[in-house]
């Protein structure tokens, strides 16, 4: 933590004075009864974020109080309404040379290396010669490529939304097709798991990450990772000798249709059954992801509901507990994914039965949009599947 920082939002207490750096997530502006401007500020850093309002001198602070910038706050934690808050006493500008951003970017609860080198036997995993030489272009000769890709998040705010993100995500959605293909042998196993580890390339050129809140490119906003991901595989695979069309087209048709619907933003369906199965195995992820994450912040252990998540349009009922299980060991540590570079793809034994560890919950900041204990007014609320698909994706 930098010498500068102060105190996190996860120590922030009712009755605790708060001294400390943080950066600004969203700032609303607001007036009282009668009349007088106010400011609404959330604020963050890598262990949480928190809300309060700056009730004195609002405009003069507006411009210092942006999303994206830095202030240092003195205040005192108090519970209003049954929520904790903030009570903000004085706000100041912060000079860039007391930031550490370490201290503010979200980070996920893994060890990249350990993902980085699952990554790479996932790709040895691979028997079909064309498929093994185009992943191993992307993901270990184009080193700016994964510099960005085991950097990036796999999205803005719903899930998996931290540094390293997307690699901790793509690894994950790879591991459960190769679960899926050891259940159902019809399946062209490694053509999943390429569409898998392909899925959301796009994502490193879609997302701005520099900097927190994390943000879209123009090219992301314009394009989009799914076009941006097939044109990526297209451009890499011309550039290998004679690999074959209909494999670059199988792979474009699981990258572009792995969202499942034209409404959820997909500009083909799936036709194929790796297509399908790679759409469920994404959103599955993806939801369990959110899940942890609201496990993660639970005050009690045992079932208990959320508060009402407008994302998914409803409660959760969720498993709060002081301490998670962890994913299995990685291949690299259990030999997950019995590999055998030199026989032929029939040849790979089961995977043995891995233990389970324990970990404490990732301090992650929790998933945006939590209202209240009560449904917000439906005439309020955008539900359109479009809309679902752009926060999930």
């Amino acid at each position: 933590m930098g010498k500068n920082k102060g105190m996190m939002v996860a120590g922030i207490e009712d009755g605790r004075a708060v001294e400390g750096i943080f950066l600004v997530k969203e700032m609303n502006r607001g007036e009282t009864r009668v009349g007088k401007p106010f400011l609404r500020l959330t604020l963050m850093d890598k262990s949480g974020e928190i809300g309060g309002p700056v009730w004195d001198e609002a405009e003069a602070l507006a411009p210092i109080c942006q999303s994206g910038l830095f202030v240092r706050i003195n205040g005192q934690g108090e519970n209003y309404r049954g929520a904790l808050q903030l009570r903000i006493n004085r706000v100041s500008a912060v000079a860039e040379s007391e930031i550490d951003l370490a201290d503010f970017m979200p980070s996920g609860d893994f060890d990249r290396r350990q993902l980085e080198e699952e990554l790479a036997a996932l790709i040895a995993s691979i028997f079909n010669p064309h498929l093994n030489r185009l992943l191993t272009a992307i993901f270990q000769d184009d080193e700016r490529f994964r510099q960005q890709f085991t950097t990036a998040p796999a999205a803005k705010t719903m899930h998996h939304a931290y540094l390293g993100g997307l690699l901790e995500h793509t690894v994950a959605v790879t591991r459960l097709a190769a679960a899926v293909c050891r259940l159902y042998p019809a399946i062209d196993r490694d053509l999943l798991l390429a569409g898998a580890l392909l899925h959301d390339l796009g994502k490193t050129e879609e997302l701005t990450y520099a900097g927190y809140p994390f943000g879209y490119s123009d090219r992301g906003r314009l394009v989009g990772h799914l076009v941006i991901g097939a044109e990526t595989i297209r451009e890499k695979a011309a550039a290998i000798p004679d690999f074959p069309p209909e494999l670059v087209a199988q792979l474009q048709h699981l990258v572009l249709s792995h969202h499942g619907r034209h409404e959820f933003g997909a500009p083909t369906l799936p036709m194929m059954q790796e297509a399908f199965i790679l759409h469920f195995l994404d959103d599955l992820d993806a939801k369990v992801n959110y899940f942890a994450r609201l496990s993660g912040r639970a005050e009690e252990p045992g079932y208990q509901w959320s508060e009402y998540q407008r994302n998914l349009e409803r409660f959760l009922y969720l498993r709060g507990a002081a301490e998670t299980e962890s994913p299995p060991p990685s291949p690299t540590e259990s030999n997950d994914y019995g590999l055998d570079p030199a026989g032929p793809a029939g040849a790979r034994p089961p995977m043995p039965p891995q233990p389970r560890r324990k970990t404490k919950p990732a301090q992650t900041p929790a998933p945006p949009d939590q209202g209240p204990d009560s449904p917000p007014d439906p005439a309020d609320q955008q539900t359109s599947d479009a809309r679902q698909k752009s926060l999930w994706g």
